[in-house]
């Protein structure tokens, strides 16, 4: 698994980007010093599979709520990732060029936010949240939306980049909470699949699918898509196959272990946990496939609802599937690859100046990261933005 590339030295940040980093640093005059003298600095993590808006277990309620309100949700959600750490979020199914206005003027205290808009499901798919006996409309949502067809597609893809959308997010197999859909089964066509990669490709972006099962994920690779999202019944041979075409795997392990953990509380119904349990228990052996396979695994969260605060479960439950270096170079540099980004995931000249302090060493320790209680310091564009859970 090798070791972690640590060094003494010290980072200058300047505008918001690494100018410096060296053993010898000497401040200048009316510089600000952060002492970061015995504790271990990672770059800022990242969580690539984060749901600002989802504010209940449940689509529908979302859908038919004031934005204003869920907006409002969405800012404490995002302000409490940012303090356990994470300086940069991919949103795969919600998000707006307004919360994205905000955020980059600074009137919410956030990580970096990286959108999608609605993520697009075929009807009778996983975005389609109505039940077999329900007239319930499913168009224009804000985190889903059921588009069906070619050029519905491409007007859909194009709406997305017009509103700022920094990928695309699809449907290719069924989903836990999901009412009428099983999870092995691929959803839309290969020519609805390549019509959207197609038009993303167009604007130097990439399509993230939602796929659980061999059979989708290949279906959604060999169709042109990069980034997939969950994967836990990845086998061999579709990992060999993801590894050749250059697509990524973005494992959402927390998710399960809190819908395990807590769905009898949350109103989760048997369906949607029998689907749950499936998954769960596959998860892992999915990840350490992925990474044989040479894989680029990244990190995402994925809790829905009141299991926001659980986001930190993902990470411990990815240590224990491979290693505490694995788990930490997956939400870090593993998610600047899939996010094409970079400028991110790495202490270098060029880069963000999204910096952590902790007081252990996270890739030896993974509680250092996954235990909310444990000290660490947030810095964001070189400004402290959180310690020790605290906004600064």
């Amino acid at each position: 698994m090798g070791e972690a590339a640590y060094a003494e030295a010290s980072v200058r940040i300047e505008d918001g980007v690494i100018a410096e980093v060296s053993s010898d640093l000497t401040p200048r005059p009316g510089e600000r010093v952060i002492d970061a003298a015995g504790r271990v600095v990672t770059p800022g993590l990242i969580d690539a599979h984060f749901h600002a808006y989802a504010i209940t277990l449940d689509s529908e309620p979302i859908e038919r709520t004031l934005l204003s309100y869920v907006s409002l949700r969405a800012q404490h959600r995002l302000h409490d990732a940012l303090r356990r750490g994470f300086t940069t979020v991919r949103d795969p199914a919600g998000g707006d060029a307004g919360l994205g206005r905000a955020i980059a003027e600074g009137w919410i205290a956030s990580p970096r936010y990286l959108y999608t808009g609605a993520a697009l499901s075929q009807t009778g798919g996983h975005g389609d949240y109505r039940s077999g006996d329900s007239e319930v409309c499913v168009h224009d949502g804000r985190t889903v939306e059921v588009v069906d067809g070619v050029d519905a597609l491409r007007v859909a893809v194009r709406e997305r980049f017009r509103g700022g959308a920094h990928a695309i997010k699809i449907m290719t197999s069924g989903g836990v909470v999901s009412p009428v859909d099983p999870i092995r089964v691929p959803q839309y066509s290969a020519e609805e699949i390549r019509a959207v990669v197609e038009e993303a490709a167009r604007r130097g972006s990439y399509v993230a699918a939602h796929a659980y099962s061999p059979e989708a994920i290949a279906h959604s690779v060999r169709n042109g898509v990069r980034s997939i999202e969950h994967g836990n019944l990845l086998d061999a041979a579709t990992a060999r196959l993801m590894a050749e075409a250059g697509a990524v795997l973005v494992p959402t392990l927390g998710a399960y272990d809190a819908m395990e953990r807590l769905g009898d509380a949350l109103g989760l119904s048997q369906v949607a946990q029998a689907k749950n349990r499936e998954v769960l228990e596959a998860g892992g052996e999915a990840v350490r496939l992925a990474l044989d396979a040479g894989v680029t695994v990244g990190f995402g969260s994925d809790n829905m609802g009141d299991l926001v605060s659980e986001q930190l479960v993902g990470i411990r439950l990815l240590a224990e599937a491979t290693s505490p270096l694995d788990a930490l170079r997956a939400v870090t540099a593993g998610n600047a690859r899939v996010l094409q980004r970079d400028d991110l995931g790495r202490i270098a000249v060029g880069a963000a100046g999204d910096l952590v302090l902790w007081d252990a060493d996270p890739s030896t320790d993974i509680d250092t990261i996954a235990d909310a209680s444990r000290p660490r310091t947030v810095v964001q564009a070189g400004r402290i933005a959180a310690t020790d859970g605290r906004t600064a």
